[in-house]
Order: structure tokens, then C-alpha cells, then sequence
């Protein structure tokens, strides 16, 4: 299957979809409509009756597409796409085609398609409106129904699950100037082609054109859902013009409060999140973790790497009993970990977190920053796998921190921090092991004062925990970095954190 999104008028749609026959629809083909629509003026169009962008939520969540009219639904294929109606948040319309062995086809909008519920306004809905995105489903649990694993919808918005998770994070095709002073720019896809599959396929392609003022992209998606659900994804930008920071790969979740959160909420549950922690693998081997926080004001934190072996947002906690949300079962929220395919260079993964008063609020957004771009009138291109999932043991393979908690301890002005680490050769180790916790402060020793800091064996969960009382020197941000060390041997990754005024 393949995809693409737009918003044209009829000029560009028959420049970009033309005359193609299915045999020579490939990755190139969508290089070359990508490049000759960055040479044309960035046109902002919408095709949506304002009337439909001024109904609630509720009225737009009552709108449902109906599953008899599911494409390939009558083929007996293992996917079936289902499509979004437009309204609300999702003014743009998407032009979907699909590729099969006659050619290239457009996929055509009726409101027939759709149960409007309550509604009372499915009579003034234009017969050929068009679509706001589409969603793929795939016998993922049991050949007797096809699940949703998969959405594209708004903006460069993609989000999938594993065969055990329910929907939460998301990922983006592209970010522009995120957490920039000169303030953000999105993207979006102005045209899908999905390619029909074959009845014994176990995944599905997916190509994507992106628009944006500044540039343009072609994308080839390759979807395998499973235990694991792996979105293989390639991506070529053209430039119109210069940007100040591209950001590859983003990643974007919602952390309201944890564990690590010093402030009370009054909520009956203790945790509400759909991630808890970013994690890095480098080059050299080692993992870092860095717990999510809902800070008072905006932190933006790098982390510089070469050549990075992958990241992601995860939900690593799993444990019911510390949400207890019946709801929305954050505690099957996918993780969501990128690979990167070939050198992705020098650069910085960037971690923005936004304050929020509400879980409503996506605020928490991970991306990939090259430190240099070629020339303008140069492409960019980059290659990675996403893979939603639940648990995976081999990130890290060795030990990992279960949990960050912390207090004022009982020092004066000092704070203390409570972490566990568990997993790797941790939980083989004897009780009477004796472990080191090495405990560092930014690039600057002064900046802080370890008071105190002891490592004992956690009965619970078979590992360690790590205890320490830190006195910060100065009003300023103060980054922390810690692991467990037996004799010379790491035996965990680094835990991350900042520490906040």
C-alpha cells in the first residue's frame, strides 16, 4: 500500500498524479513530483466548508466511517484501509490513490461512506469533499478481525500499535523550527498512494508528499504490523528555502505527572502519561535514560552524539497498580524506539518539554537535529525503522532504572533522589554484593555538592537501589548523571536528569 496527501488545486493535482502507470510509481517518481513542487510558490488551500471547521468535538467524533465500505473490503486481502472525515482540528484534504495491476486510481470521497450519528448536517456535506486521512487495519490478534494498527491523520502525523498496546504517542514526517524563538512551522501530507497488496502480504507500502512554505519531501513508508508493529520509513526534503533547525524523526507524547513529579496532584490516580522516559543508545555502547518531567516552564535539553544507534519516547513502566485508569490504560501505551538506517553523521537529539495543566496536552516532543545541512538547492535524506512495542528486554541489554523518585531529604538545602536499577546482571548478584553509585554533575564539579549517596539490594524487584543527597551551588539548571558500577564493570546505562530552580 502506499499514501500520499495533499491540498491542491486541479493544475497541481494533475501535475503531481498525471498520467503514471503502476509499474513505474516508485520511490523516484515521488523524488520528482517532491522536486518540482519545491520549485513552484508554496500555495495554503483548503477545501473544507467553514461550517464543518466550527463543529465540537463530540459532533466531529460522531461522524463514523462505515466498515462495509472499507477499500479491499470484498478482496479478502490482510489490509483494509478506512478514511477520516474532515472537520474540526483537520481543515486540509487528503488525495488518495491506490496503485493495483490497471494503473493509478483516485479513491473517491462519498458521504454515503460515512454514519453521521446525531448529527443533523450530512445533507449540507459537498458529494465530492474529499478526505482528512486514513487508517489501516490488519488481523493483528486473531485472523477473525482486522484491527486498526495504524493512522494518518493531520499535519505529518502517524501513529501505530504493537499487537498487546492501545494508541498513544505519535510520530511526525518532518518538524520545522520546533522550540525555535522564530516559532514553529508544520508540515503536512497533501497525497497518499496505497499500494494493493497481495493476499499473503505481511506489510504494506506506503508513499507520501510533503508540503510545506519552506520545502517539500517525498516519504516511502513500509508498515509490518505484529507483536511489534515496524514502519520502515525513507525520506528525501527539498528546500524552498533555508530553515534554522530541521528535525528528523519526531516524536511526540504527553507527560501530565509521575513518580519523579514534586508537586501534588489531586487525582486519584498516582501516575498520567503515555511516555515516562527518553532513552538514547550511542555509538561508544552506552544507553542513556532521562526521566520525563512536567517542568513550571519550557526545558529544552540536547544531547549530542555521533552516528547515533537509536532513540525513543517509552513507557517503561507497565505496572497497572501505578495508574489505575481503566479508560485509557496508560499502562498499554506503546513505546516507540527509531532506528536509524546508515550514518546518520554528527548532530543532537533534542528533548522539548512543554509545561502542561492538562493530559490533554501533547507536551513532549523528541527529534533528531543534524549539525550540518548541505547547500539549499541540495536534498536531505534519511532512512530509519520505527518499531511500536511493549516491553523489550535488549533496550539496554544490561541494567535500566525502574523508577525516579525524590524529596528534599534531610539535609539542608539539599535534595534527595531515590533510583532503581534492575535487569542485566544485576539480579544475579548476591545481596551482599557491594556496588558503587557514580554520581556526576554537569561539566563543571562545582556546580554541586554530593552530600551523601549509598547503593543497597532491593528485595522487590531483584536489583539495586541508588541513593543520594545532592546541594546545588547555584540558581541554575543542574544536570545529573548516574549509574552502578561493580568493581570496574558499568552494569547499567546512565541515568539523566535535570534538576530544575
Amino acid at each position: 500500500m502506499w499514501c500520499w496527501i495533499r491540498t491542491a488545486s486541479l493544475a497541481v493535482i494533475v501535475l503531481l498524479s498525471g498520467d503514471v502507470s503502476a509499474k513505474t510509481f516508485d520511490f523516484d517518481a515521488v523524488n520528482k513530483r517532491a522536486q518540482a513542487l519545491a520549485k513552484r510558490p508554496y500555495q495554503e488551500r483548503s477545501s473544507v466548508p467553514n461550517w464543518l471547521l466550527e463543529i465540537s468535538y463530540d459532533q466531529w467524533r460522531d461522524i463514523r466511517f462505515r466498515p462495509e465500505h472499507a477499500l479491499w473490503q470484498k478482496r479478502n486481502l490482510p489490509f483494509q484501509v478506512q478514511f477520516f472525515h474532515p472537520g474540526l482540528f483537520y481543515n486540509r484534504i487528503v488525495a488518495i490513490h491506490v496503485i493495483d495491476a490497471e494503473g493509478v486510481h483516485r479513491v473517491a470521497f462519498s458521504p454515503d461512506q460515512f454514519d453521521y450519528g446525531k448529527n443533523d448536517f450530512a445533507s449540507r456535506v459537498p458529494q465530492n469533499l474529499g478526505y482528512a486521512g486514513f487508517r489501516l487495519h490488519y488481523p493483528i490478534k486473531t485472523s477473525a478481525y482486522r484491527d486498526e494498527v495504524i493512522v494518518f491523520l493531520g499535519a505529518s502525523y502517524l501513529r501505530a500499535v504493537g499487537r498487546d498496546q492501545v494508541f498513544g504517542l505519535s510520530a511526525r514526517g518532518l518538524g520545522i523550527d520546533t522550540a525555535s524563538e522564530t516559532g514553529e512551522e508544520f508540515p503536512y501530507f497533501r497525497e497518499f498512494w496505497l499500494v494493493r497488496p497481495t493476499p499473503e502480504a505481511p506489510d504494506i507500502g506506503v508513499y507520501a508528499l510533503l508540503d510545506s512554505p519552506r520545502l517539500t519531501g517525498a516519504y516511502h513508508f513500509v508498515i509490518r504490523p505484529g507483536v511489534k508493529t515496524l514502519v520502515q520509513v525513507d525520506m528525501r526534503i527539498f528546500r524552498r528555502q533555508a530553515v534554522e533547525k530541521l528535525c528528523i524523526a519526531p516524536l511526540t507524547s504527553m507527560f501530565f505527572f509521575g513518580e519523579n513529579s514534586p508537586e501534588y496532584v489531586e487525582d486519584f490516580r498516582p501516575e498520567v502519561h503515555d511516555s515516562d522516559g527518553l532513552l538514547l543508545a550511542a555509538e561508544n555502547g552506552e544507553w542513556l535514560w532521562r526521566p520525563l518531567q512536567n517542568h513550571r516552564r519550557l526545558h529544552v535539553s540536547t544531547f549530542e552524539l555521533r552516528s547515533p544507534k537509536g532513540f525513543g519516547l517509552l513507557q517503561r513502566n507497565r505496572n497497572f497498580d501505578h495508574y489505575q485508569d481503566l479508560e485509557t490504560r496508560p499502562d498499554l501505551r506503546p513505546s516507540t524506539w527509531i532506528t536509524p538506517r546508515g550514518d546518520w553523521g554528527t548532530g543532537h537529539v533534542e528533548l522539548v518539554e512543554i509545561p502542561s495543566k492538562s493530559e490533554q496536552n501533547d507536551n513532549i516532543v523528541a527529534f533528531w537535529v543534524p549539525k550540518e545541512l548541505p547547500p539549499v538547492e541540495e536534498p536531505v535524506s534519511f532512512a530509519y525503522e520505527l518499531s511500536w512495542y511493549g516491553e523489550d528486554g535488549s533496550r539496554p541489554p544490561a541494567g535500566r532504572v525502574l523508577a525516579t523518585r525524590r524529596d528534599r531529604g534531610t539535609l539542608e538545602d539539599a535534595y534527595r533522589f531515590v533510583v532503581d536499577f534492575a535487569g542485566g546482571r544485576l539480579n544475579e548478584l548476591p545481596e551482599e554484593s557491594v556496588l558503587r553509585g557514580v554520581v556526576s554533575f554537569g561539566t563543571n564539579a562545582a556546580e554541586a555538592e554530593l552530600l551523601e549517596q549509598h547503593v543497597v539490594k532491593n528485595p522487590v524487584t531483584g536489583g539495586f537501589r541508588l541513593t543520594f543527597q545532592v546541594r546545588p551551588h547555584a540558581n541554575e539548571p543542574l544536570e545529573m548523571r548516574a549509574f552502578l558500577q561493580h568493581g570496574s564493570d558499568a552494569l547499567t546505562e546512565t541515568w539523566s536528569y535535570v534538576l530544575l530552580p
